[in-house]
């Protein structure tokens, strides 16, 4: 198991490489960039040479050349790639590109963004001039109540009805429970969620839970056990939410597993010999069983993590890093964009090989080491 893991561990740095260089390449295809936002801006701007850019804390001078006297549209830059570049200085341009690091090639940025991460500096945000790991750390809290909760309480709820449904196939319990689950899987995640909001936060019927932050204004005022009670009244809400939209699937697959595991040769063998139907179910199904519940750990975990929270933080004004990324994403913000995707990147795999581990806590009989 050692020279596994060892192995596994080696793995992380190729694997790594392999998904930032991937991305990489298709984020420098794709269009509307930075310099190309900012380019935008810029065009239909009447300015000197000392001139700002909005968001940004920079300015540019020395290089740049008076506009007052002229329009900056009379001005045409036949040399440029960029869209919106029309009508701009090349100087004005060129200190756009040194400010983002444009100015140098792509194999250039992308060593260098390397070697910065091997250090843990995924550098500054574009637009909020506050470095990415201090973005994550501050929006970290919101999408660890999130999906640590909502995934315990999804694999605490769907693992023991998988079981009771599985021994209790076509009968009664069976068949209603299974109704709720297809409205738990028909609804989303966020129109459910938009239904706690109506009915429970404000919204027409009831106003018993907020509708804004993972915390009240005055958290760190209050006494501990305040605090802890302040904490899930926040949180009831949008945990509920995941997870209504996040236990059928997890529940059948268990169901299913159980099932098919119930049919073996082995469970004959076992009520044969004389053992109980909880040990036939407990000592030699449940650990066969359970490892395709377990193998589904890290996407639901991931997933409930870092995408599946997106519009549940919306919808209850929550700053975690779903929305950090998503705003990434669409402002184009690449050092956040490629900050955390490496952070989650990093994360992922660890999390699938604590899974691997957990195959051979639940299962000795798996060995890494004979494949």
């Amino acid at each position: 198991m050692a020279r596994y893991i060892l192995i596994r561990l080696a793995l992380v740095i190729p694997t790594l490489l392999g998904i930032m260089f991937i991305n990489f390449l298709i984020v420098q295809a794709a269009p509307g960039g930075p310099v190309e936002q900012t380019l935008a801006k810029l065009s239909g701007l009447n300015m000197d040479s000392t001139a700002r850019i909005s968001g940004s804390g920079s300015e540019f001078s020395g290089g740049a050349q008076p506009l007052t006297n002229a329009p900056i549209l009379s001005y045409e830059s036949k040399e440029s790639h960029y869209r919106g570049a029309q009508g701009l200085p090349p100087e004005i341009i060129k200190e756009i590109e040194a400010m983002y690091g444009f100015n140098k090639p792509a194999h250039e940025r992308f060593w260098e963004m390397l070697k910065d991460y091997a250090s843990m500096d995924f550098g500054e945000s574009f637009y909020r001039d506050v470095p990415v790991l201090d973005l994550v750390m501050e929006k970290m809290p919101v999408s660890l109540s999130l999906g640590i909760w909502s995934t315990l309480i999804i694999y605490l709820i769907s693992i023991p009805l998988g079981i009771a449904k599985s021994i209790r196939d076509g009968g009664r319990f069976d068949f209603w429970s299974s109704m709720v689950i297809i409205i738990g899987y028909a609804i989303p995640s966020f129109l459910f969620a938009i239904l706690m909001v109506v009915l429970f936060a404000g919204g027409s019927v009831f106003d018993l839970f907020p509708l804004r932050g993972l915390t009240s204004d005055n958290w760190d005022q209050l006494p501990w056990a305040a605090r802890i009670t302040d904490y899930f009244w926040h949180i009831t809400l949008p945990v509920l939410a995941m997870v209504v939209g996040g236990f059928a699937t997890l529940t059948m697959l268990t169901k299913n597993s159980f099932i098919e595991e119930i049919n073996k040769q082995y469970v004959l063998t076992a009520r044969a010999k004389g053992c109980t139907e909880k040990q036939v179910l407990y000592r030699h199904i449940f650990r066969n069983a359970l490892l395709i519940v377990i193998a589904g750990f890290p996407a639901a975990f991931l997933g409930a993590f870092f995408t599946g929270s997106l519009l549940i933080e919306v919808i209850f004004s929550l700053d975690g890093l779903g929305l950090l990324g998503f705003e990434a994403v669409i402002a184009r913000d690449y050092p956040v964009m490629f900050g955390t995707l490496y952070i989650f990147s990093f994360i992922g795999i660890l999390t699938t090989l604590l899974t691997d581990l957990t195959y051979r806590l639940v299962d000795p009989r798996i060995d890494f080491d004979a494949r």
